[in-house]
């Protein structure tokens, strides 16, 4: 890829550009280890355009054929039960890649859910996502803000934004919080010039 040092550096900067498509996107799984063959059980996408929320997104639980983790169903609820009769990861390929094809994806500890995109896509013998397609908001309130919480509830705190609707994580209200946390991080909607 022949992009300026500065974008590799600070990728957020290609927002200067006119018409930049982002998707912020959260994916909830059945643990935390994807080596441990944990699979992916809900998709939430939330679509940018031009630091603005179109309102435009994608949504949907995955059926992940294999047993949910106790620690993991603590965290977003999510019930085997409740998946049974959900399309397999195989089915809602083609429609997932299909919305974030051309997009640049923001994402909070983009390690974390490329990992288990790239498993899935991995398993149906289709191309992996690079990971410099991913813009990570972890790391950019870890440069921002050093030595403070950078979890999304701590953000949301920072920014004032109403997370009070967040009892239990959830890939599409977490991908729609993000998607506020990270327009505040590029400096808010209406940034100043300098």
């Amino acid at each position: 890829m022949n992009e300026p040092m500065h974008w590799r550096i600070w990728p957020w900067m290609r927002l200067r550009e006119t018409n930049v498509r982002q998707v912020v996107l959260d994916t909830e799984t059945t643990g935390l280890e994807v080596r441990q063959g944990h699979r992916i059980i809900e998709i939430g996408c939330v679509e940018i355009v031009d630091r603005k929320l179109t309102g435009r997104h994608y949504h949907q639980y995955v059926r992940p054929e294999r047993a949910i983790d106790q620690g993991a169903l603590e965290v977003h609820g999510i019930t085997e039960e409740f998946l049974a009769d959900k399309p397999v990861f195989a089915r809602i390929a083609d429609e997932f890649l299909a919305f974030i094809d051309g997009a640049e994806l923001v994402i909070h500890n983009a390690p974390f859910d490329m990992g288990f995109l790239n498993a899935e896509l991995a398993r149906l013998d289709r191309p992996v996502l690079p990971m410099d397609r991913a813009v990570d908001t972890l790391m950019i309130a870890r440069r921002k803000f050093p030595g403070a919480q950078a979890n999304l509830d701590a953000l949301c705190r920072r920014f004032e934004i109403d997370n009070s609707h967040r009892d239990l994580h959830g890939a599409l209200v977490d991908a729609d919080l993000l998607a506020s946390v990270y327009i505040e991080l590029l400096g808010g909607k209406q940034p100043g010039l300098g």
